[in-house]
Parts: structure tokens; sequence; C-alpha cells
């Protein structure tokens, strides 16, 4: 699967994913102040066992806001993209315990089944958003970045 993320000049960036089926609908992302909420998803999903939001796509699934909302695995690969996401926003990591206990208390709040995540996937999590933070900064406006995905689903 790949993912085309380019960068607005305004209020949104914009992604572009083609599956095997062919381009699917272009998605707004709505800048945040770190990298576009859906390239979190590909830091996540590339590296969990589980489908996801992106995961669900490439199955040939819906790309819209409520996509995967009735799969355990997309919730539970959505919880952890917000976990992450929030370790971000914060500027550095934080220990891995207090990681994993966010993310079972955002697990736990919306009636969700975590995840198990280990130290070495949560490393390699991190690792993977370092690099894609550093190469969206990289990014002029108008210009984009092409990710390939090759889903490591159980």
């Amino acid at each position: 699967m790949e993912l085309t993320f380019t960068k607005g000049a305004g209020k949104v960036d914009r992604l572009v994913i083609v599956t095997a089926a062919g381009a699917q609908p272009v998605i707004d992302c709505p800048k945040q102040g770190i990298i576009p909420h859906d390239m979190v998803h590909f830091a996540v999903e590339s590296e969990v066992a589980a489908c996801g939001f992106l995961g669900g796509i490439a199955a040939g699934g819906d790309s819209g806001y409520g996509a995967g909302i009735d799969d355990p695995h997309h919730r539970a690969v959505e919880r952890l993209v917000e976990t992450v996401q929030a370790e971000a926003w914060g500027g550095a990591p934080v220990d891995d315990a207090d990681f994993r206990a966010l993310y079972h208390v955002t697990c736990d709040a919306r009636g969700d089944a975590p995840l198990d995540v280990h130290a070495a996937t949560l490393a390699a999590i991190r690792a993977r958003l370092t690099d894609l933070t550093a190469r969206w900064a990289a990014v002029p406006v108008g210009g984009s970045l092409v990710l390939r995905m090759v889903l490591r689903m159980a």
C-alpha cells in the first residue's frame, strides 16, 4: 500500500492512499503541530501485528472517519495511536511502564481491550516516529512524502 502525504499551506495536509484496489478518496489531515494523525497510524501499524485504520483500508475497507469502529482490533490500535500521539505532543518519550499505563487507561475509558505492547515494539514505534518527524519537517509546503506500507497483521 502506498501513502502520499502532501503538506498544505493552510490548516490541513492531504493523504492519498493507493491499495491493490486503486486510489482511495483523498483524506484531509488537520494540522496538529506534529506529523499528521494518519502518519502516526503508519508508524504504529507498521510495527504491530493488529489490523487498524490503514490495515482496514488495505483490506478493502472504508477510509471514512468511523472506519473500523465495530472492530475491536481497530479500536485497540486507535487507542495506541492516540497514546503515541499524546507522547509526541509532550515532546519526549515517557518511561515504558508509564506509557503502557496511559495506554491501558485510554483503552479502559473507551471499553477497549489493549494490545500487548512489548518494549521492543514500543522502541520500534518511537524510532519510526522520530524518523517520520524529521522527514516531514524537511518537506516544503506543497511537497509530498511517499510511504510504502507492508502490513504485519497476525
